[in-house]
């Protein structure tokens, strides 16, 4: 880890581990009473399930923040301020989290969906203004263009692919929900493997150190 961004990397491994812990205090305790507390545990399945694609989700942000700082060796003020603004959207997922999990069953459904699509656009925007930035300063390390250029056209379509889920909840809350699980995977696979990008500093001549 690099001293210039350690202090970034620790603060934001604390945030990211602050809220996807978070994310479990939506699964309430049955209370005790004579309904038989397998129904009320069963009752809970929406929860379960916004709980498991939330932790997902979380996970593989921090998976790819740690990918980006790995390259990332140097750090100025705009990126302190970008990543700020990127945690600012991880922190606020276990509230639309939970009322996803709320309004599951309810008639605000699309509402809840929208606003949970809806925080995965903005997170998206600010995963590519940080790695954006970092690469047009030349933050990164001399051995990250194969890296670069991979990392830059994956994100690339990343606030697209998002935006595209945001409006499928218009139409159909499962297949925008779906879809969004599908993108999670997309971005847990090392960009390398997903563009085959050509390593080549003439294409990414600000990968230096």
């Amino acid at each position: 880890m690099s001293s210039e961004t350690s202090r970034i990397e620790a603060f934001s491994d604390g945030v990211f581990a602050i809220a996807i812990t978070l994310l479990i205090l939506e699964i309430k305790i049955p209370s005790v009473t004579q309904a038989r507390l397998g129904r009320q545990l069963l009752q809970q399945w929406p929860s379960y399930v916004a709980f498991l694609m939330s932790f997902l989700f979380i996970g593989i942000m921090w998976i790819n923040h740690h990918r980006l700082f790995t390259h990332i060796r140097r750090s100025d003020n705009g990126l302190l301020f970008l990543n700020l603004l990127l945690l600012l959207g991880v922190s606020a997922v276990p509230f639309p989290t939970a009322v996803l999990a709320a309004h599951a069953t309810a008639p605000g459904l699309r509402t809840a969906a929208a606003l949970y699509n809806g925080t995965y656009v903005v997170i998206a925007v600010f995963f590519n203004l940080l790695w954006r930035y970092a690469v047009s300063r030349g933050l990164l390390d001399r051995s990250s263009a194969e890296f670069g250029v991979s990392t830059s056209r994956q994100y690339m379509v990343g606030p697209l692919l998002y935006a595209i889920c945001f409006g499928l909840v218009w139409v159909n809350v499962a297949l925008s929900l779906a879809l969004n699980v599908a993108l999670a995977v997309y971005f847990a696979i090392p960009a390398q493997r997903v563009t085959g990008a050509r390593s080549a500093h003439t294409q990414f001549p600000n990968a230096h150190s």
